[in-house]
C-alpha cells in the first residue's frame, strides 16, 4: 500500500502550464527509443531560448525571488563561478596514470570535495551538437547537509542545493586549476547549467555508485544526497572502476521515492531510453513541481540510504544476501 503523501494531489500553476512546449520533454530524452542516440539539453542550458522548455526554465527564476536563505548562498556560488582560471603554464608534466589519480586524494583530504573517480571519456555522453575533445573526465561529488536537505521542499534545502553545487564549482575548478599549473589543459564543468555532456553516466562509470529508481545516483556513503561536477582534461589519469553494490534490485522492491514524488513522476519500471532500459523520471510530471517550489529533493531525501549512517551498513547487508541467496535476491529493508 502506497505511503500517505501530504503534497499530493498536485495541480500545476496553470501560468507555468501554459508556457510548456508542444513537444514532451520526455521525447527529447528518447523516451521509448529502441535505438542509442546522443542525448539533448533539456533543461537548464545556458541559453534558455535555445532549447523548447526555455520558457519554463525562465519561469523557473521567477519563484521565490527575495527568498533570504537562497538569496544568501547565490551570491558566493556565482563568485566561484567567476572566478578566473589560471592559464596552461609550461610543459605537461609527467606522472604515471595511477600516480595522478591518487593525487586526487588530497582534494578529498583537504575538503574541496568528499568523491573524486575518474572515466576514460566517451563520446556518446557528449550532447548532440556539443564537442568535448578530451580523453578523460574526472568526477568530483559534494554531500549534502543531511538536516538541511530533508527538509525538502522548503527554501532551506533549496538553498542548500546551491550551497553545494558552489562546492562543486569550487572543486572543479581547483582540479582544474591545478592540472593547469602543470601544463595540462583542462576545463571545468558544474551544474546545474549543461555543460558540454551529461555526469551522471562518467560518474557511474568511474565508481560513485549506481542509478536509483529516483533518477539520482546512490551511492553507499552519501546515497543520493550529492552533487557533481567534473574536469576534461588529456592528462592520462587511471581509471577507477565502476562499482556495484546491489542499489539496482534494492530499486526494484522499494517505492519510498516513488511514494514520496507529489507529482508521481518516479516509476515503477525501468523504461526504454535511447535504446537503455533503465530507470527514469517523467520529465513533464516532474518539472512542473519543481519550477513551482524552486527545487523539489524530495526523492534524495527520503531515499533509505540518504539517511546518515545508513548506506554502508545497508550495502554490507545485500554482499551478505547476495553470497547466500545470489544475484537479485535483495530486497528493502524493513
Amino acid at each position: 500500500m502506497a505511503r500517505s503523501n501530504p503534497h499530493r494531489p498536485f495541480t500545476p500553476d496553470p501560468a507555468q502550464t501554459a508556457l510548456a512546449p508542444e513537444i514532451s520533454g520526455n521525447r527529447i530524452n528518447g523516451l521509448g527509443e529502441a535505438e542509442f542516440r546522443r542525448p539533448d539539453i533539456v533543461y537548464w542550458s545556458p541559453d534558455p531560448d535555445a532549447i523548447p522548455h526555455g520558457r519554463m526554465q525562465r519561469w523557473f527564476y521567477t519563484v521565490r525571488p527575495d527568498e533570504p536563505s537562497i538569496l544568501a548562498e547565490r551570491g558566493p556560488r556565482q563568485e566561484i563561478l567567476d572566478a578566473p582560471l589560471p592559464d596552461v603554464v609550461g610543459d605537461p608534466v609527467d606522472r604515471d596514470p595511477a600516480d595522478w589519480t591518487r593525487a586526487l586524494d588530497a582534494f578529498v583530504a583537504e575538503g574541496t570535495c568528499e568523491m573524486t573517480g575518474v572515466a576514460e571519456l566517451r563520446q556518446d555522453w557528449v550532447y548532440a551538437g556539443r564537442e568535448c575533445p578530451f580523453t578523460r573526465v574526472i568526477m568530483l561529488g559534494v554531500a549534502h547537509d543531511y538536516e538541511r536537505i530533508e527538509k525538502a521542499p522548503r527554501p532551506e534545502a533549496g538553498a542548500e542545493v546551491i550551497r553545494q553545487y558552489g562546492r562543486a564549482a569550487k572543486a572543479a575548478k581547483d582540479v582544474a586549476g591545478w592540472l593547469r599549473r602543470q601544463g595540462w589543459p583542462a576545463e571545468p564543468m558544474t551544474g546545474p547549467m549543461a555543460g558540454a555532456m551529461t555526469m551522471i553516466p562518467p560518474a557511474i562509470a568511474c565508481g560513485f555508485g549506481e542509478l536509483g529508481k529516483h533518477g539520482s545516483i546512490i551511492n553507499p556513503e552519501f546515497g543520493a544526497s550529492f552533487r557533481l561536477s567534473a574536469v576534461v582534461t588529456d592528462a592520462p589519469f587511471q581509471p577507477t572502476p565502476a562499482r556495484e553494490h546491489g542499489v539496482d534490485a534494492f530499486c526494484a522492491n522499494c517505492r519510498v521515492c516513488e511514494d514520496a514524488c507529489p507529482p508521481e513522476a518516479i516509476l515503477p519500471d525501468k523504461q526504454l531510453v535511447r535504446g537503455e532500459t533503465k530507470w527514469y523520471v517523467d520529465f513533464d510530471r516532474c518539472l512542473p513541481y519543481f519550477n513551482e517550489h524552486h527545487g523539489c529533493a524530495i526523492c534524495v531525501a527520503v531515499c533509505p540510504w540518504s539517511r546518515p549512517g545508513v548506506g554502508l551498513n545497508l550495502a554490507a547487508k545485500l554482499a551478505r544476501r547476495r553470497v547466500r541467496t545470489g544475484p537479485g535476491a535483495d530486497e528493502p529493508s524493513p
